[in-house]
């Protein structure tokens, strides 16, 4: 009979058992050291590591918790000790502080000393002191007699607290009662009742109450209380009402004499020349305004210095005078220190209801000239090259501390991209005179509530440039102006006199030829005077270093020509059309500009932790920027017209690589596509955070959008979209746009771009590298329609049609720079 024979299995291979023992292996390595990060393995037997507290807040009566929130966040920071911490329930620090337990070094010590957090155990944790801290906070905050419970919840190897705070409702202030007394401190601390902090149907508030005392004696220090402290104030509170107080503001009874009475000030010295070893007290004062001045006029006028100083001789004594002449002082530049002091005055006794007091003011001065040299290595994505600059200060060059600053620099760089070949040459001088007041006659404005000191300046200057292959062209600058601050953070410059005066002095049979060919930026290099004058206004919280939100706006208005237009259009002058120019009314035989153009930029920076020497952070940039050119002018001048991209802007094309609009410079146009590619209108967007990654050292990636358009359309800056020819000859047929901006297609023009940068900031200066991708051409296609009649002819075997790569627009870019570029 015929056996079914049997179907044996084949033997496994060997190499498979080895497979399963390996997943096994993994599976318990990777088991054991969750094990390991979990923290549990290293606490002590019998001991619980503490995992963390939370805190219910709850009202008895069911009413709402006015300010629940922060009352809250006012509970969890009393919270002690703060617990190891935790990633999906890892503790990876704790790990790390395993390994360098008994070591000195290696870098199991290396990664606990920079990593490692020692185990927090709940044998730490004091429950009892915990809700001590909670029941003061929230008898601080107005809710008395109110109950916390700790429920600690004990596992195998962990324990945690829940805390339950009950409150009733709270206390609300009713009524305030200033002093009553008819004494001279009474009647001035009465007065300022009208700016109390405490206010009725407020809820009680230890804060509230500190921040008055504060107030009040702010005010009574410029009330001539120089010996007045906070500490002598007193409130009394009278809480038997039903859920409401009256509070009582009282001075206490002990307080010295010298307190309760307002000073004057009897003398004032000003030692302009103060040294540790000073001598000069022992000469014979000059006596000015009343003032007694040290020690003479040889390098400050008294009129310079006591125009900065508020402390009058025979007046008040008022402590917002005294910061105000710190302030204006230092701000002059001429001193390295500056110090007061008051004292009793021993000559003059205090009468019944005033003392009379001394005022020092000691001023240590900086060497009053100077002299410096730097040498520069100037690096962009146009010119690189060195660069030598030379300042010559005097820091009181007419005896008024006024500072007078003098600059000449020379450099020669080599152009690189679509410059290169080309050289720049410079050598320029500019002088600049500060005066620490504002020349306004027949007016004498001082601005005496603001702490800092306004300025008029001069300035002028001259500059030579020569471009090889291009240009030779001489600017001339004067300017006349007013810089001032209202308060730390506003900032004002108005510049009613601001005249240039371009002229190209040669030119270049190539750079002739690109003129001709493009009558718009004929126009913008035509020699012209422009006459300027500006506003900018600034407000900056930057300053307000320990703000997490800070906001940066600029805003200008910058107008030229006006006047110069409505005198000569008066006289009935006759406007001049130099060939291939439009007519424009002259100035001594050469045209001016006339425009208005604004500038605004807007900053937001948010620290993203609430650790204020922290660098992690969010930025943000808006520019926008418009100048129109009208009447005398068709184009703004090429030095006011707006360029984009690069190192500082959007970082993924080429420093002027995008715009205007839509057009695009051809690959074989090799002499004037940088020139072309300015307007007169600018919209840019720029996002970035920043994150710290080492000592010194800061990560960053971003996103930039932004473009370029002209007000009046260029028909050499067209867009050609098709393979046909117009009737100049030119393959294609333009879009239509010119480069001009509409609003009903800017946003589908814009040029983005994304990257990562690296940031090495050691204080006074940062190095910067930025690696950007573009996101979104600017253009409705990525292909390059050639004008057929370009004197320069196309390279062999090219079509007409150059794809995007031969202008170097696509792949990754390089930036490297000097500072964050926002």
């Amino acid at each position: 009979m015929n056996q079914p024979v049997p179907q044996l299995q084949p033997p496994r291979p060997l190499f498979s058992r080895f497979i399963r023992s390996g997943r096994r292996l993994a599976a318990g390595l990777l088991l054991a050291g969750l094990a390991g990060c979990s923290g549990l393995k290293f606490i002590p037997d019998g001991a619980r590591l503490y995992t963390g507290s939370t805190v219910k807040l709850k009202s008895n009566t069911g009413s709402e918790i006015p300010n629940e929130a922060v009352v809250q966040t006012e509970l969890e920071a009393v919270i002690a000790p703060k617990p190891n911490s935790s990633i999906l329930g890892l503790r990876p620090k704790l790990y790390f502080w395993h390994m360098g337990v008994g070591k000195t070094k290696g870098i199991g010590h290396w990664l606990a000393d920079k990593y490692g957090e020692e185990p927090v155990l709940f044998s730490k944790v004091d429950t009892a002191r915990v809700a001590g801290l909670m029941l003061n906070r929230l008898n601080n905050d107005g809710f008395f007699k109110p109950e916390v419970r700790a429920n600690v919840k004990l596992e195998e190897r962990t324990a945690s607290v829940d805390y339950e705070a009950r409150v009733n409702d709270v206390y609300r202030i009713k009524e305030v009662f200033f002093p009553e007394r008819d004494t001279l401190l009474d009647r001035d601390i009465r007065a300022t009742q009208a700016a109390s902090l405490l206010k009725a149907g407020d809820p009680y508030n230890l804060q509230t109450f500190v921040n008055e005392r504060v107030r009040i004696d702010n005010e009574l220090k410029n009330k001539g209380y120089y010996y007045f402290a906070p500490d002598y104030l007193l409130f009394q509170v009278d809480s038997t009402l039903n859920n409401q107080v009256n509070v009582y503001v009282k001075v206490k009874g002990s307080i010295p004499a010298k307190a309760a009475q307002p000073y004057v000030l009897n003398r004032v010295v000003l030692n302009t020349d103060y040294t540790l070893q000073d001598t000069t007290t022992n000469k014979t004062p000059i006596n000015y305004r009343g003032y007694r001045y040290y020690p003479d006029e040889s390098v400050f006028k008294a009129r310079a210095i006591t125009n900065a100083v508020f402390l009058y001789p025979d007046s008040l004594y008022r402590r917002r005078r005294a910061d105000q002449t710190l302030s204006r002082l230092m701000s002059l530049g001429t001193f390295r220190f500056v110090d007061q002091q008051f004292r009793p005055a021993r000559n003059k006794p205090d009468s019944l209801q005033y003392g009379f007091l001394n005022a020092i003011v000691r001023m240590t001065q900086v060497p009053k000239k100077s002299l410096r040299a730097e040498v520069q290595m100037n690096a962009s994505n146009l010119f690189t090259g060195p660069a030598l600059v030379v300042q010559y200060r005097n820091r009181s060059a007419l005896r008024g501390a006024e500072q007078l600053l003098i600059n000449a620099q020379a450099s020669a760089e080599t152009g690189k991209g679509a410059l290169s070949g080309v050289t720049s040459t410079q050598f320029g001088i500019d002088a600049q005179l500060l005066v620490p007041r504002l020349i306004t006659p027949p007016f004498d404005i001082r601005l005496r509530n603001s702490d800092f000191q306004p300025r008029t300046f001069f300035e002028a200057g001259a500059k030579y440039v020569l471009r090889t292959k291009y240009f030779q062209q001489n600017v001339f600058n004067l300017g006349y102006g007013y810089s001032w601050k209202t308060k730390l953070t506003n900032e004002h410059r108005l510049q009613p006199v601001d005249l240039q005066y371009v002229r190209l002095s040669k030119e270049e049979d190539v750079f002739k030829r690109l003129l001709e060919q493009r009558p718009f930026l004929k126009q913008s290099f035509r020699q012209q005077f422009i006459l300027g004058s500006s506003y900018t206004y600034t407000y900056n919280q930057q300053v307000l270093e320990q703000r997490r939100n800070q906001i940066y706006f600029s805003g200008g208005l910058e107008l030229s020509g006006n006047l110069a237009y409505l005198l000569k259009n008066l006289s009935g002058a006759d406007k001049q059309a130099p060939e291939g120019q439009r007519p424009a009314y002259e100035i001594a035989g050469q045209a001016f500009s006339q425009y208005s153009k604004l500038n605004l930029e807007l900053r937001n920076y948010y620290r993203t932790s609430v650790n204020p020497a922290s660098g992690n952070k969010l930025a943000a940039r808006l520019l926008i920027g418009a100048g129109i050119p009208y009447l005398n002018s068709s184009v703004l001048p090429y030095l006011k017209q707006y360029g984009i991209a690069g190192p500082n802007s959007v970082r993924a094309f080429a420093a002027r690589g995008v715009g205007p609009g839509t057009y695009r410079t051809p690959a074989n146009d090799s002499n004037g596509g940088f020139y072309d590619q300015v307007g007169d209108i600018r919209i840019e967007g720029n996002v970035e955070y920043r994150q710290d990654l080492f000592p010194y050292v800061k990560g960053a990636v971003f996103i930039d959008a932004g473009n370029i358009w002209l007000v009046n359309g260029d028909p050499a800056r067209a867009t050609y979209t098709t393979t046909s020819t117009d009737a100049e000859g030119n393959n294609g047929v333009a879009d239509g746009k010119n480069g001009q901006f509409k609003f009903n297609s800017f946003f589908k023009e814009l040029a983005v771009g994304a990257g990562v940068g690296l940031r090495i900031d050691v204080q006074f200066f940062v190095i910067r590298l930025d690696a950007a991708v573009p996101v979104r051409y600017p253009y409705a296609n990525k292909e390059i329609k050639v004008r057929r009649n370009s004197e320069i002819p196309l390279p062999p075997g090219l079509t007409d049609t150059y794809k995007k790569s031969h202008v170097g627009y696509e792949g990754l870019r390089l930036n490297l720079g000097i500072g964050y570029p926002f």
